[in-house]
């Protein structure tokens, strides 16, 4: 497995991390390890059901069109 090392947490979220960690008696590395790994999975699911979705349709919109969308209304 591999070791990832993440700098500059600010300190009000490590006292969370640790309380939480406390809280389901794990430690703040596993705590942390099993917050990654659900907001991974659950963004993977939903990244999944959007490609499934796209697929069912018969015409794709293009970058362009999509781009268009995002900017409709901005100033």
């Amino acid at each position: 497995m591999r070791k990832l090392t993440i700098r500059n947490v600010p300190v009000a979220v490590v006292r969370s991390l640790k309380a939480l960690a406390r809280r389901r008696g794990h430690s703040m590395e596993r705590e942390v390890r099993e917050l990654l790994e659900t907001y991974v999975s659950e963004r993977r699911s939903v990244l999944d059901q959007i490609e499934a979705g796209w697929s069912r349709q018969t015409g794709r919109p293009t970058a362009d069109k999509v781009e268009e969308w995002i900017a409709f209304g901005r100033p």
